[in-house]
C-alpha cells in the first residue's frame, strides 16, 4: 500500500502575506485575552489561599449551633420535642462527657456538616476545593499576641500547594521617630550649606545666563520646526510647555519670547486653508503614507493651536482677575506685561490668518477688549479690527466681526467707551457703491451652459460631443480659477450692511443723548448711499430734529448736514424734498468753524460743500452760489493756511460750476438792495451787491500757495494763461489739498522752494565792507598800548557851570 499523502500543504510566504489585517488583530485579541484569563484565575486562587491561610492560623475554633438560635417557624415544634427528649448533663456518665470535650477539639467535628449523613472519615474527593482543605486543618487557640506575617509567593510539587510565609520584623516607634528627626536636621544643614547667598551682582549675572540658556533653547525648536514642520509638529508641544516656566528670576520673560515664537510659527507654518475634521469613512479608507503624514501634521497643528489660543485667553482672565495662583511664580504686576503680549499675538493672528480654525474665537476674545479699561490694549485692538477691515477682500471675516460688535453695543445698552471707537471702526469697512457692483455684475455675468434638449435640438452628435469636453474645461478653469463670484460678495456685504445700520438706527432710535452719536452720524454720512429709500423721510426728519435739538456739538450737526446731502445725492434724486433748512444751517454756522491749530471740522466743511453746491448744481439757485462764495472768502481771512487753501479751491470749483458768480469780482452793484452780511438766510442776504475785496488781503499771505490762489481767482480762475494754476494745484479736490499742505508739524508742507538767482554775487567778508582809510584808523588805535590816564570830568563841568 501507498502512504497516504498529506494533502494540507505548508502555506507559502506570499500567503501569508496576503493574511488579512483583521485576522491578525483577532489573533492577538485571542491571545491577550487568554493571557488575562489565566492570570485572573492565577491571581483568584492565590486570594483564596491566603484568606485560607490567614483563617487557619488566626481564627478560633467554631462553636456549635446555639441552642437558642432562631429556627424556621415550620420546625419549632419538632425541636421542642427533640429537645425534651434530649437528657441533661447532670444525667450523662462521666466518661460520655469526656468523649463529647474530645470531640469538640477534633477539626472533623468542628467542620463537619452535622445535618450530612456522611461518615466522619469519609476519602478526600479528586477536586476539594483548596478551602474546604485547609478548614480541616485543626485550630491553635492564640496565647500569644498575633505576629504580623508577610505572605510569599507558594511552591507547588507533588503533594500539591505549599504556601510560604515570613514574620514581620518589629521595630520601635520609638527608635524611628528620633533617626527620622537626626536626618531632616542633616538634609537642613547640608541644604543651608550648599546654597550660599548671592549678591545683586551675582544674581544679575545668574539670571542672564539662565535667560541666554532659554532663549538658545526657544530658538532651537523654532528652527527646527521651521526646517520641517510635518516632521517636527510634536516640538510645538515641548515649546507650548515653556508657557508654564516656574524659575521666577526668569517667568516673565521666557513667557513673552514663548508667547511671541509661537505667534510667528503658527504664522509661518499655517497653511491657506482651514482643516476640518476627518469624518469615519475616511478614517476607515487606505491612504498613502505622504497622505497619513499630512493628516498627522494638520491634527497636531490644529490642536496646539486651541491649546496656544486656550493660554494666551488664560492669560488675559489672570490679568482681568488680578487674583495670585498658588505657585505665586508671577507677581500682579508682571500679569499686565504678559496680558498686553497675549493681546498682541491674538491682533496679529486675527489679522494674519482669517481663513484658519478658530477664527470667531479670537474675534469673541478681542471685541470686549476694545472697550477695555487700558488705552493701550483697547487701541491695539482697534486698530486690529481697522487693519481685517480694510484688507478683507470678500467680506467673510468682516461679517463676523460686525455681528459680533453688535451684540456686544445691545448687550451693554449702548453703553460702550466713545473715546476707544469701537463703532469707527465700521469705517474702514472695504464695501463698494451700488454702481461699481452693477458694473461689476454686468461684466462677470456667470456663463449659462446649454441643457441637453438645446443640444439635441440645435447641435449634432459630433458637436453635442464637442460642446461638452468644451464646457467641462471651462468649468475647470473657473474652479481653477478659486475667485469668489460677485453674487457672493454681495450678498455678504449686504448683510454687513443690514447689520450696521441696524445698529445705527437703534443708537438714533433710543439713545440720542448717547456719546456714540457722532461715530453713528459719522457712519451714516458714508454709508447714506446704501441705505433703502423707504427710510429716506424718517431719517431726514430725525436728522432735522437733532439739529434743531441744540443738543448736538457743532461737528456731529456738521455729520448730520453731510448724512443728509449724502441721502439725498444719491437714490433720494426721484425723491421730492427741500432741503433749504440744511443748507441754512450750514450758511449760518460756518463761522463756528475752529481756526486753530486742530482745523477741527474742515474736512467735513469741504466734503459738505462739495456735496451741497457741486454735485447738485442743478437744484441751487445762483443767489445761493453767490452768498456762500462770500462767506468762504471771508471765512479764508481767519483759518490757518492749509484751510484757507481748501476754501479757496472751493471758491474755484464754484466759479467754475456758476460762470455768472464773476460778478463779485466787479464793483458795480447788480440789482437793488444792500448786501447784508449778518442775516443767516443766504436766498436773501443780496450777495451780488458785493465784492471779493478778502482775495486783496490774502494776495499778500505769508503762504505761497495761497498767494497763487488768490491771484488766481483775482484773474476770473482761467484755465490756461500766465494766471492758471499748475497742474499739481488744480487737479486735486480741495480736501486732497487740505490734507497736502498741513501745517500740523508748524512747517510749511511742502516746503517752499527758495529763489535761486541767476547772478551769484561775491560774497564779502572780513574788513572788505570798509572804508580804506576807517580801516587804518581802526587798525592804528588796535595797535596802541593801553595807558592808565586818571579820569577827572571836573575840569570839563567847571567852564561849564561858569
Amino acid at each position: 500500500m501507498k502512504a497516504r499523502r498529506n494533502k494540507k500543504q505548508v502555506p507559502s510566504f506570499r500567503k501569508l502575506l496576503k493574511t488579512s489585517k483583521v485576522k491578525l488583530e483577532n489573533k492577538l485579541k485571542n491571545k491577550q485575552f487568554k493571557q488575562q484569563s489565566t492570570l485572573k484565575k492565577y491571581r483568584k486562587e492565590q486570594r483564596k489561599l491566603r484568606q485560607a491561610v490567614k483563617d487557619a492560623v488566626s481564627k478560633k475554633p467554631i462553636p456549635l449551633e446555639d441552642p437558642k438560635e432562631k429556627r424556621p417557624g415550620k420546625r419549632i415544634e419538632w425541636e421542642e420535642e427533640e429537645e425534651e427528649e434530649a437528657l441533661p448533663l447532670d444525667m450523662m456518665d462521666e466518661d460520655d462527657l469526656q468523649l463529647m470535650r474530645d470531640l469538640g477539639q477534633r477539626a472533623s467535628f468542628l467542620t463537619r456538616d452535622l445535618s450530612s449523613s456522611e461518615p466522619v472519615h469519609a476519602k478526600k474527593r479528586k477536586h476539594e476545593s483548596i478551602i474546604e482543605k485547609y478548614e480541616k486543618i485543626p485550630r491553635t487557640l492564640q496565647t500569644a499576641p498575633e505576629k504580623e506575617l508577610i505572605h510569599l509567593l507558594p511552591i507547588k510539587d507533588k503533594s500539591g500547594i505549599i504556601p510560604q510565609t515570613r514574620e514581620k520584623p518589629v521595630i520601635d516607634s520609638n527608635k524611628d521617630e528620633e533617626d527620622q528627626e537626626e536626618e531632616k536636621g542633616l538634609e537642613e544643614e547640608i541644604i543651608e550649606d550648599s546654597i550660599p547667598e548671592l549678591t545683586l551682582e551675582e544674581h544679575l549675572i545668574e539670571r542672564k545666563k539662565k535667560l541666554q540658556e532659554k532663549k538658545m533653547h526657544i530658538a532651537a525648536l523654532a528652527s527646527a520646526i521651521l526646517s520641517d514642520p510635518e516632521s517636527n509638529v510634536k516640538k510645538l508641544k515641548e515649546l507650548r510647555s515653556m508657557l508654564m516656566e516656574q524659575d521666577p528670576d526668569v517667568a516673565v520673560t521666557v513667557r513673552k519670547l514663548v508667547v511671541v515664537s509661537l505667534m510667528e510659527l503658527f504664522k509661518d507654518i499655517t497653511p491657506s486653508y482651514k482643516i476640518r475634521p476627518l469624518t469615519e469613512a475616511e478614517k476607515s479608507t487606505k491612504i498613502r503614507k505622504e497622505t497619513q503624514k499630512l493628516r498627522e501634521f494638520e491634527e497636531g497643528l490644529v490642536s496646539q493651536y486651541k491649546f496656544y489660543l486656550e493660554n494666551l485667553e488664560q492669560m488675559v482672565k489672570d490679568w482681568k482677575q488680578r487674583k495670585l495662583k498658588k505657585s505665586n511664580v508671577v507677581s500682579l504686576k508682571a500679569y499686565k506685561g504678559l496680558a498686553e503680549v497675549a493681546v498682541k499675538s491674538l491682533c496679529e493672528l486675527l489679522v494674519a490668518l482669517p481663513h484658519f480654525n478658530f477664527h470667531n474665537n479670537i474675534i469673541v476674545l478681542i471685541v470686549p477688549l476694545m472697550n477695555d479699561m487700558s488705552k493701550s490694549i483697547s487701541d491695539m485692538c482697534c486698530e486690529a479690527v481697522k487693519k481685517l477691515f480694510k484688507q478683507d477682500k470678500l467680506g467673510q471675516a468682516s461679517l463676523g466681526v460686525i455681528k459680533v460688535i453688535s451684540g456686544f453695543v445691545k448687550g451693554r445698552n449702548y453703553d460702550v467707551r466713545p473715546e476707544y471707537k469701537m463703532l469707527k471702526t465700521f469705517l474702514c469697512l472695504r464695501i463698494k457703491e451700488v454702481e461699481v457692483k452693477k458694473d461689476t455684475e454686468d461684466i462677470n455675468k456667470p456663463k449659462k451652459f446649454m441643457t441637453f434638449k438645446e443640444k439635441r435640438k440645435t447641435l449634432s452628435r459630433m458637436q453635442r460631443k464637442w460642446k461638452k469636453a468644451e464646457e467641462k474645461l471651462e468649468r475647470e478653469l473657473r474652479e481653477a480659477e478659486a475667485s469668489e463670484s460677485t453674487e457672493k460678495k454681495l450678498k455678504l456685504h449686504t448683510e454687513t450692511l443690514n447689520i450696521v445700520f441696524v445698529t445705527y438706527f437703534r443708537i438714533l432710535k433710543k439713545a440720542q443723548k448717547s456719546p456714540l452719536l457722532p461715530a453713528v452720524l459719522e457712519g451714516l454720512a458714508k454709508f447714506a448711499h446704501l441705505i433703502n429709500v423707504e427710510f429716506f423721510d424718517d431719517l431726514l426728519v430725525v436728522l432735522h430734529s437733532l439739529i434743531e435739538s441744540g443738543d448736538l456739538s457743532y461737528r456731529e450737526s456738521l455729520h448730520c448736514v453731510q448724512t443728509a446731502f449724502h441721502i439725498l445725492s444719491g437714490q433720494g434724486d426721484v425723491l421730492n424734498i427741500d432741503p433749504m433748512k440744511f443748507y441754512t444751517h450750514l450758511y449760518k454756522t460756518l463761522f463756528k468753524l475752529h481756526a486753530g491749530a486742530t482745523n477741527e471740522g474742515v474736512e467735513i466743511v469741504l466734503q459738505c460743500l462739495d456735496v451741497m453746491l457741486t454735485k447738485r448744481r442743478k437744484q441751487v439757485s445762483q443767489q445761493r452760489a453767490l452768498a456762500f462764495i462770500k462767506r468762504l472768502s471771508t471765512l479764508a481771512l481767519h483759518v490757518l493756511p492749509n484751510a484757507s487753501i481748501g476754501i479757496l479751491a472751493t471758491n474755484r470749483t464754484l466759479m467754475h460750476t456758476f460762470p455768472k458768480t464773476d460778478l463779485l469780482l466787479d464793483n458795480e452793484s447788480q440789482g437793488s438792495g444792500v448786501f447784508l452780511p449778518e442775516l443767516d438766510e443766504p436766498e436773501y442776504c443780496n450777495a451780488q451787491n458785493t465784492a471779493l475785496w478778502e482775495l486783496h488781503a490774502l494776495r499778500r499771505h505769508y503762504h505761497p500757495v495761497v498767494q497763487i490762489f488768490a491771484a488766481h481767482l483775482i484773474a476770473g480762475a482761467p484755465s490756461e494763461g500766465s494766471r492758471a494754476l499748475k497742474p499739481g494745484l488744480s487737479r486735486r479736490t480741495a480736501a486732497e489739498l487740505f490734507e497736502t499742505h498741513s501745517v500740523a508739524a508748524m512747517t510749511f508742507n511742502p516746503p517752499v522752494e527758495p529763489l535761486n538767482s541767476k547772478r551769484k554775487d561775491k560774497v564779502l567778508q572780513g574788513d572788505s565792507f570798509l572804508n580804506e582809510d576807517l580801516n587804518q584808523l581802526i587798525k592804528r588805535h588796535c595797535n596802541e598800548v593801553a595807558t592808565q590816564i586818571p579820569l577827572d570830568f571836573t575840569k570839563y563841568l567847571e567852564p561849564s557851570l561858569r
